[in-house]
Parts: structure tokens; C-alpha cells; sequence
């Protein structure tokens, strides 16, 4: 991210011109080392209005026999946006709905230097960002069309910017069996979904990938170029990436952030509960480990550490063992940003409100209505819980950033707990062996 934003037309473009500039000492505006005027604010778009018709449907069965299917629409802030997700896998007569609805909440940009923050879904045409995919970025896939909103022209922009493909992903399991040489194992396969959008020198890469198990990792990948508005600018921040000490590229933090809308089993009407283990030790003798469930009953907002995870679990529906389905969340690595309340925590539980899409500076609910998502956990009962689940992390940046950069990634998943009686990729010669499969379940 740039400290001095450029205008879209003067961003990637320029830089030619923009290096040349700094060269030979001139300046455009102000100078590298204070803010260059920012592009027009996008006024806040209207939300798309669903459509799950062929062109916003996506529906993929994966080689191990595992369907997902959800619909896909473009909204004027958040970008590409999945709804109605569920995920069928063999052995299940009907799919089991995931998600209602599930989207980036935000990107949030601080610099170390305490100059310049900034929302870049909210407040730096994030969504007009939206790149154009060449066929190579897709192998094997589809790029879809994406009509981008245009707020300030009050039209649309056609873009090939949506890319639904699959990718192996290596082992999903193997397994010696118990008698003789047989091996089970199979080679696992992803739905893969992404597009790139630009805002400044930065290009985001925003991933879903869909498991064949029934696990959802959604990440977010920086790409592109430091900005060389960024370097030297006297703040003492940051590392040199030129010859000797030159070239210092101010510091940052990247804070992503999503927003999931669970629907498990086609109702909202889900439930929280946080676990938390404790180890005792006891001298020579081997420790225990006591595992506590919690009812998360009121919205809240919790930090991951050892021995602790959450999970939302369906109100309405059981798998084949009469257990109730569920998803866990498994963070990634992260580096909180502790100076901002929407920032400062890993995950916000907050009771559904239409107008709650952002978790800062929200513009889509009513005047005096709190802007950000820290302070929308204020106590009310959780219903139709929503997650918001925030990943940091601290850019300095290094000489290998430089030219292109290299995708740094940061995210998490969703594993499926309990929604399947056993491993849906489970080969026929093991589906007898549930529960105790020796003595007898």
C-alpha cells in the first residue's frame, strides 16, 4: 500500500514516469514524503440484488465425487461476494447448506509511521479495482464476466475478472491397511474461485477454495509493487531495498477482515461455543487435559490462543450418527493490530443486522449508528450470530519485494465438524468401520 495514494489513472501506469520524477528530484504535488491528494471517493454503492440465474451460478463436482454449489454477484465496495454455498458429498442424498452469504468486511492499512490509515474496501474503490484475467491465470477454468459499478459515472464496466477452476491439493488421506500390502489414499481436489483487484500499487488477490472434504479456506494474497512514493520518505521507518541505505520503504500493516453469515442446514438460527482446554502437569506421571465447552449466548469478541477454537453449530440438523453438524474455525497466522477496537481481536460474533457489511467505517447503516464492529458487540442475544474474523499482517518489507512482488498470504479456513458421520472421502472397502469398528460401535 502507498503512504501517497495516486489517482487509478496514475498508479501501475506511471510508474515509469513516477520513478523518473523521483529521480531526478522533482516532485508532484507535495513531495514522496507527504500525502498526494486521493482519487474521488466512491459514494456507497447500492447492493447488488441477488441472481443466481446460469451467468451468477457456480456448481462444480469435484473428481473424488464431491459437489459445491453457490451463486456469485459483484458488489460496489466489497467486490466479489458468494451466497447460498453448500457443499454435497457423496453418500449425502441433498446438499447441506454452509453459508448464507460470505464476503471480505474489510482490508485496513496503517502505516508504522502514524501518517496515513487507510479502508481500502470502504474508502479506495477497492471493487473498481477489479482486474481483467488473462487465460493462464486460469488453467484449465473459466474467467467469468463481472459487471463493476461504477459509482461516481452511475454505470458499469464489464471486466473477465472472476476465475472458477479446480487444483489438486496433494493427499487428502492415506492409510496402510491392517492386514497385507494395501495402501488407501487419494489425491485431493479444490473448487478454486478468485479474482484480483488493485488499489494503488497493491494487488489483491481475494481466494476461495473449496476442499472436496468439505473444508473452506478463504485467503487473501498482496501482490503487485511497493510503492515508490514510499521510499526515503524521512519517517525512519521501515527497511532499505535499494543500494546501501536507500530506499527505505515505510513499514505497514495489512488487517483483513471477513464476514461469514452461516446458514448450516438452511437455518441462521445457529448457535457459538468456544472451547478451551486446560494441560495439568503432574511431576513424572503423564499430564491431563480437561477440554470445557462454553455457550457463546451473547454477541462477543475473542482472541485465539493455545488450546482454544470455536465453532458454529446448526440448530436444525444432524448427520447419520445423530450428531449436530458444525464448523470449526481454524485461524491462520496473524499479527493483531492492537491499536484499533475492530482490529484489536480475532473474532466478533455479532447479532445480524442487515446494514452491519463493513467492520469500519460501515456507510450503510443510518446516521448515529456505530460505524465500526467492536462496538456493534454491545451485548444482544445471539439469534442469527454473524463472524467477522480478522487476519493481520505486518509488512516490512525486504529486498526480494522488489520487482514484482511476491504474494504474501493471510487467512483461515472452515473445517467441517461433525456434518458427515464419517470421512465423506471414505473408500468403499472402510464405510463399515464407524465407531469402533473392532469391538462394535
Amino acid at each position: 500500500m502507498p503512504v501517497n495514494r495516486l489517482s487509478r489513472a496514475r498508479n501501475r501506469t506511471a510508474l515509469g514516469l513516477a520513478v523518473a520524477a523521483l529521480t531526478a528530484g522533482l516532485t508532484t504535488g507535495a513531495g514522496p514524503a507527504t500525502a498526494q491528494p486521493k482519487a474521488a471517493q466512491p459514494r456507497a454503492a447500492a447492493a447488488a440484488a441477488a441472481d443466481c440465474s446460469a451467468a451468477y451460478r457456480i456448481e462444480q463436482k469435484l473428481a473424488t465425487g464431491t459437489t459445491w454449489r453457490m451463486c456469485w454477484r459483484y458488489d460496489g465496495m466489497a467486490g466479489l461476494i458468494l451466497d447460498d454455498i453448500s457443499y454435497q458429498p457423496k453418500g449425502e442424498a441433498k446438499p447441506i447448506k454452509v453459508l448464507e452469504s460470505g464476503r471480505l468486511g474489510q482490508i485496513h492499512v496503517p502505516y508504522d509511521n502514524g501518517r496515513q490509515e487507510f479502508h481500502d474496501l470502504t474508502d479506495e474503490g477497492f471493487a473498481q479495482g477489479l482486474m481483467p484475467l488473462a487465460s493462464a491465470e486460469c488453467p484449465g477454468g473459466t474467467i467469468k464476466t463481472v459487471k463493476v459499478p461504477d459509482p461516481q459515472a452511475g454505470r458499469s464496466t464489464k471486466v473477465k475478472g472472476l476465475c472458477t477452476t479446480t487444483r489438486a491439493r496433494g493427499h487428502a488421506y492415506r492409510m496402510q491397511a491392517d492386514t497385507g500390502n494395501k495402501v488407501y489414499q487419494t489425491q485431493g481436489k479444490d473448487l478454486l474461485v478468485y479474482a484480483v483487484n488493485q488499489v494503488g500499487w497493491y494487488e489483491y488477490m481475494t481466494e476461495w477454495r473449496f476442499q472436496d472434504d468439505g473444508t473452506i479456506n478463504m485467503n487473501v494474497g498482496a501482490t503487485g509493487t511497493l510503492s515508490p512514493w514510499d521510499y526515503d520518505a524521512g519517517d525512519g521507518q521501515g527497511m532499505p531495498i535499494g543500494k546501501g541505505p536507500k530506499a527505505r520503504a515505510t513499514s505497514h500493516s495489512h488487517n483483513v477482515l471477513w464476514r461469514l453469515d452461516f446458514a448450516l442446514d438452511g437455518s441462521t438460527k445457529n448457535r457459538i461455543e468456544q472451547y478451551d482446554s486446560t494441560v495439568t502437569p503432574r511431576g513424572n506421571r503423564p499430564p491431563t487435559t480437561k477440554t470445557t465447552p462454553t455457550k457463546i449466548t451473547k454477541e462477543t469478541a475473542g482472541d485465539a490462543k493455545s488450546y482454544r477454537w470455536w465453532r458454529v453449530v446448526s440448530a436444525t440438523g444432524k448427520n447419520k450418527d445423530g450428531h449436530a453438524r458444525s464448523y470449526e474455525f481454524v485461524p491462520g497466522p496473524s499479527t493483531r493490530f492492537p491499536a484499533r477496537g475492530y482490529t484489536k481481536h480475532d473474532v466478533y460474533f455479532t447479532q445480524y443486522n442487515k446494514c452491519e457489511l463493513f467492520a469500519s467505517n460501515n456507510p450503510k447503516c443510518a446516521a448515529g449508528h456505530p460505524r465500526f464492529v467492536d462496538k456493534w458487540v454491545n451485548g444482544q442475544t445471539l439469534t442469527h450470530p454473524v463472524a467477522w474474523v480478522n487476519v493481520g499482517f505486518h509488512h516490512i518489507a525486504r529486498d526480494e519485494d522488489q520487482q514484482p512482488m511476491p504474494v504474501h498470504w493471510q487467512g483461515f479456513s472452515v473445517v467441517p465438524r461433525d456434518v458427515t458421520a464419517m470421512n465423506p472421502l471414505t473408500p468403499a472397502d472402510l464405510a463399515g468401520q464407524n465407531g469402533d469398528y473392532i469391538r462394535g460401535s
